[in-house]
């Protein structure tokens, strides 16, 4: 691995470390940037180098740095209620860093983006139902609903001005 690869690796999981624990509690579920910060990882570095980047963010939390959303760590915080949506954040990383590497149209790369939240979704809410002791639907809408249009508009964000950025750092060759 190249040293400029190493640098931006590294790079972008402080971002990650940086973003991610940023909260605006709105219920037993806080509002994060954790997932803009993984969508504007792998945009940036690619699926590959993106997802190890969240792979030791995740890996950091899990040993107790305090990075998780609401500056927290450890394993009760990775095996709690919103510890799928964390586990769920490596299908955004790969499913959106798929699209974004296959792709050349933001289109595509928003709609990567999107089923990678999807994803997200689908591992995070069973997760907390089984965690939260409490049903599908009590789950969906404690944990999925009041983020839907939320995270639509960081998707769009990063969408939108990822490509930029990357043009004017050219962080992986």
């Amino acid at each position: 691995m190249k040293t400029k690869t190493l640098t931006y690796t590294a790079l972008m999981t402080a971002v990650i470390c940086i973003l991610a624990p940023l909260t605006v509690p709105i219920g037993p579920i806080p509002i994060t940037l954790g997932n803009l910060a993984v969508c504007l990882c792998v945009y940036l570095l690619g699926v590959k180098q993106g997802t190890l980047s969240y792979f030791i963010y995740y890996l950091l939390g899990c040993f107790g740095l305090p990075v998780f959303s609401g500056y927290q760590g450890g394993l009760g915080k990775a095996l709690g209620p919103t510890g799928g949506f964390l586990i769920g954040f490596f299908a955004l990383a790969v499913i959106g860093g798929i699209f974004i590497e296959k792709f050349k149209t933001k289109y595509m790369h928003f709609l990567g983006l999107l089923l990678g939240d999807a994803a997200v979704y689908a591992i995070g809410v069973p997760w907390y139902a089984f965690v939260a002791h409490t049903d599908m639907r009590s789950a969906f809408m404690a944990a999925c609903a009041p983020f839907i249009l939320i995270d639509i508009i960081k998707m769009l964000f990063v969408s939108l001005i990822a490509g930029e950025i990357k043009k004017r750092i050219n962080p992986v060759s």
